[in-house]
């Protein structure tokens, strides 16, 4: 399907050569030669992106930009502009425009600028699919919980979503500090507006810079085309950066300019662009101390810390855990169409005696584990992780081990029984050994040497 390009521009010449230059390339262009002429067609058209000249009899370029994006916030605006209003184009941009083009320009200056642009589009478009769908979720994508602790957390995100304060999420490990940020985000006035997540660890150093900020084209060997960083396609809505506290110290710099002053610049670009963004970042590591090592600038995190919220670890949220854990596995049994309902009430003991050191991430896995062990409907203790069972002491002694081993060799019970659980898990997986393995937590290739070892015969019906 073409895109739709909408061009505005009070000289003939200048539209003729923007739509000849643009449906070359396979954009479908509407024209119009006022900001006033513009409007219906960005209501009643699916323009895809803007482009407008700054200064037009009547209306003019500025107020056509302030009225698109008031209603029309979703449709991306390209500003073309005359080498005597370029402060005009900045306060362009300032007001919501994703890019500027000053006249003259070439025409593959255009096509870089409108194909970004649709880029961004799609991005905004998807985070529309990504809002609705948290909307419609009812587990991983809400904060759950009725204990004290998660009502304090609640309290504190309403109290700091409506603002574009910068928010440092602080918590270990498998907490759910993004969901955190989410939350904040979809409860504040931004909610419409992007939400872009990066992980400031999962990205390679060499790499990160061209991630976040975007590059032009020939920025570096390979770049044979612009790409918008995450940084410009947050405009306007939540940038999230996971793991902060392994964020380069050259980005670091960076990214307190872009805090400092809104603006940044591509890589490879000596154009500064403005930027409006609300940052929130998160980290499990103790960043004072970072400072104090000297692995974090200072005032790089005292521009993030405006407000901190302390995520509690799940142990000290021990009442949410039935709440939790019902609602994983609902789930998953929705998931993998298996018909388990409930724990029994020695399984949620179980569940509620453990430390949790993994947090929800841990909390989510093991009621997945637990759901695949599962005979009936109910989850009983026995089909619990037996790492849970034995750091609550549930697991079972050594005694009754021997007890059932009887009299047989210690190697060959063992063999025994690795054998019965292999075959147990083939035949609850129609012969199926990817997920096998995955029923008893370890991989294929592991079971494939213990298959081999045993000289398991799999080529017979399971189902």
């Amino acid at each position: 399907m073409k895109r739709t390009v909408l061009v505005v521009d009070d000289e003939a010449n200048m539209q003729k050569v923007m739509r000849m230059v643009l449906e070359d390339v396979g954009y479908a262009v509407i024209t119009a030669g006022s900001a006033e002429a513009a409007l219906p067609h960005l209501r009643k058209d699916d323009v895809d992106v803007l482009v407008t000249d700054v200064r037009m009899p009547g209306m003019g370029g500025e107020a056509l930009i302030t009225r698109s994006r008031s209603e029309h916030p979703e449709v991306p605006v390209i500003v073309v502009t005359a080498h005597g209003t370029i402060k005009s184009a900045v306060r362009a941009v300032s007001s919501g425009a994703s890019d500027y083009l000053t006249k003259p320009f070439e025409p593959e200056e255009l096509e870089i600028a409108v194909h970004n642009a649709v880029k961004l589009r799609d991005i905004l478009r998807e985070n529309q699919q990504l809002k609705a769908t948290v909307k419609q979720s009812q587990v991983g994508k809400q904060l759950l919980g009725n204990s004290p602790a998660t009502q304090n957390l609640l309290e504190e995100i309403q109290r700091v979503a409506p603002y574009k304060t910068n928010v440092l999420i602080m918590g270990e490990s498998g907490t759910g500090k993004e969901l955190v940020a989410r939350t904040i985000h979809q409860s504040g006035p931004r909610r419409d507006r992007p939400w872009v997540a990066i992980n400031c660890s999962a990205i390679p150093r060499d790499l990160m810079e061209s991630e976040l900020f975007g590059y032009v084209k020939g920025a570096f060997t390979g770049a044979n085309q612009s790409r918008l960083g995450r940084l410009e396609q947050a405009q306007g809505g939540t940038l999230f950066l996971d793991e902060i506290g392994d964020l380069d110290p050259a980005l670091q710099t960076k990214l307190l300019r872009v805090l400092q002053e809104r603006e940044f610049s591509a890589l490879g670009s000596d154009q500064v662009r403005k930027v409006d963004v609300r940052i929130m970042a998160a980290t499990n590591r103790n960043l004072k101390e970072m400072v104090q090592q000297g692995k974090f600038r200072e005032d790089l995190y005292y521009r993030l810390d405006v407000y901190t919220i302390q995520v509690p670890p799940l142990r000290d949220r021990r009442d949410d855990i039935p709440l939790l854990a019902q609602a994983f596995l609902d789930e998953l049994a929705s998931e993998t169409d298996k018909p388990v309902h409930q724990f029994s009430p020695e399984a949620l003991t179980v569940l509620g005696d453990y430390s949790w050191p993994g947090n929800i991430r841990e909390l989510h896995n093991a009621i997945e584990r637990s759901l695949l062990s599962c005979r009936g409907d109910t989850i009983e203790a026995r089909d619990l992780p037996y790492a849970i069972l034995r750091g609550v002491g549930s697991a079972p002694q050594a005694d009754s081990c021997l007890d059932m081993m009887g009299s047989a060799d210690l190697d060959a019970w063992l063999e025994s029984v690795e054998r019965r659980a292999i075959l147990q898990a083939l035949e609850q997986s129609g012969g199926v050994q990817a997920a096998a393995a995955r029923k008893l937590g370890i991989s294929e290739r592991s079971l494939w040497h213990r298959i081999k070892k045993l000289k398991i015969q799999v080529n017979r019906s399971f189902a």
